[in-house]
């Protein structure tokens, strides 16, 4: 996992975020499903950040930033493994999907996970329906 600090060059709001590797940013920026938070642009880029290295044997300090590491990550798993049991995925049918179940009444509503742009997320928003974004794991280690 790596931590940037992002800025968004059309409301200079600055955020930090999570990514799997630099690569993911990089994957995830060119697929614009990075959006700011206060004004939701894709106008996002990587911004100058002193990096923090966790050193398990340094003190006692960066002992627990690594404990409260592990553990959000394995809260997320978690998350995630519920979702993966009790939703059906729906992979880039997502918008699609999202709103037959929406529209269709006597379509029997089963909860929906899968991949979407954030125009697609900002226009589910608007007709209604009700949409989350949560972080996801790569199940292979980093």
């Amino acid at each position: 996992m790596i931590k940037y600090k992002l800025i968004c060059k059309n409301c200079n709001f600055s955020f930090d975020s999570w990514f799997a590797s630099s690569g993911e940013y990089e994957k995830l920026k060119i697929k614009k499903f990075l959006n700011c938070h206060n004004c939701n642009s894709n106008k996002i880029e990587k911004t100058l950040m002193a990096p923090k290295l966790i050193n398990k044997f340094k003190d006692k300090k960066s002992q627990k930033d690594l404990l409260k590491f592990k553990d959000v990550n394995k809260k997320i798993k978690e998350y995630q493994d519920f979702i993966k049991k009790n939703f059906e995925y729906v992979g880039e049918n997502f918008a699609y999907k999202a709103r037959s179940l929406h529209y269709d009444k006597s379509k029997k509503i089963k909860g929906i996970y899968g991949k979407t742009s954030n125009d697609d997320l900002k226009e589910l928003r608007e007709e209604g329906i009700n949409v989350e974004v949560i972080p996801w794991v790569e199940d292979k280690n980093n």
